[in-house]
């Protein structure tokens, strides 16, 4: 198809003239113009983003014929009014020659498949992390707690246990000895007892025998202090001393008895011998008791309580103690070098003042001597 242009650079009317002839014609027509454009420096009318700033010039603009599609506005050339049919000018930001490009329709389906802004966080809430981070050191606080005291009642536990199982070896032991050790009742030598009275009778002193004032309380039969077992033989005589300074000879005398109920050590000794000189006897002398370990079954003991405190006897005492053990040797048929100290059976400091005095211990033994001469010679 031919187009036939028409030069429409001629006056208004004239220009008219020549389309309507044309189009009386039925040709098709496309029509050109040269169109006055200031595009002086700077953004002046006619100028878009991109274009560079040329001189005024006639630009030739293509313009449609009268009929043409409908949504295309008509050119207005500038100082000559609106010219039908006739292209705009790309505007400010739009390429030459192009459509700007559609806007974009905003349905639901964009809309939801929009990205949800994030809410902004709050300064004054720790973040997650950080939460997350101290609940764990919180978490692991609590187990080691925990652990620790699991761990203490374990060790609880097992020491109790312990404690258990050697109180029952021991009282295994206990009675296994017992058991095995007892021993029957030996018979008596001719001078190894003399009848004595009934408990809480008081023996007068005896002056063809020797024998002084003794005042008999017999201990209570128990396992602490008069396990009743009988006396085997009788080779030597102890000395011991009460170790409580101030204590009558009836004040020891009932802590031995109270061993009975608190069991808290075997003990006890078959005469007591007071400050002010009197003798109280625990313990038949045909029964043991419990006063140097190893020597119970062969041996008479002797307590003697004191005021001073390096352990010396009053003279009442002391006269008490010559008269008793004189009179003791003289019917177990002994001599004064059978006396012993509890010191020389195990080396407890017992008695004390005869232990550190060693001088005293054999003034003793030869008072005790003489005394014994004296007796005999009555």
């Amino acid at each position: 198809m031919e187009l036939n242009v028409i030069d429409l650079s001629g006056d208004r009317e004239e220009r008219q003239e020549r389309v309507r002839a044309r189009k009386a014609s039925g040709e098709n027509i496309r029509m050109w113009s040269e169109v006055t454009v200031n595009t002086g420096s700077g953004t002046g009318a006619g100028t878009h983003a991109g274009q560079r700033d040329v001189p005024s010039a006639r630009r030739r603009v293509s313009v449609s014929p009268p009929n043409m599609p409908s949504g295309r506005r008509p050119v207005t050339a500038p100082g000559r009014g609106p010219v039908s049919g006739v292209r705009p000018a790309p505007q400010r930001g739009q390429m030459s020659g192009r459509r700007p490009a559609p806007a974009p329709q905003r349905n639901s389906a964009a809309r939801r498949s929009r990205p949800v802004r994030a809410a902004e966080p709050d300064p004054y809430e720790r973040p997650a992390s950080r939460r997350s981070r101290a609940a764990q050191v919180r978490a692991r606080q609590e187990r080691l707690r925990r652990k620790r005291i699991r761990r203490r009642k374990q060790m609880a536990a097992r020491f109790t246990v312990l404690i258990c199982l050697v109180g029952v070896i021991g009282l295994s032991l206990f009675f296994l000895v017992r058991l095995f050790t007892g021993r029957e009742e030996p018979q008596r030598t001719v001078n190894a007892f003399r009848e004595m009275p009934k408990t809480g009778e008081t023996s007068k002193e005896d002056e063809n025998t020797g024998k002084p004032f003794i005042t008999e309380d017999f201990l209570t039969v128990n396992e602490y202090s008069r396990p009743g077992e009988a006396l085997e033989a009788v080779n030597n005589i102890f000395v011991h001393y009460t170790a409580n300074r101030g204590t009558s000879a009836a004040q020891n005398r009932s802590y031995f008895e109270n061993l009975a109920t608190t069991g808290e050590t075997s003990a006890s000794a078959h005469f007591i011998i007071g400050y002010d000189g009197e003798i109280i006897q625990c313990v038949p002398l045909d029964e043991i008791a419990y006063a140097v370990m190893g020597r119970n079954y062969d041996s008479i003991s002797i307590e003697c309580c004191y005021l001073q405190e390096d352990g010396s006897f009053t003279d009442r005492t002391y006269q008490s103690l010559i008269r008793l053990c004189g009179w003791l040797l003289k019917e177990y048929g002994l001599t004064p070098q059978d006396m012993r100290r509890h010191y020389d059976e195990g080396g407890k400091k017992c008695p004390l003042y005869f232990t550190e005095h060693v001088e005293e211990w054999e003034r003793f033994k030869q008072d005790l001597d003489k005394y014994m001469a004296e007796q005999d010679s009555v």
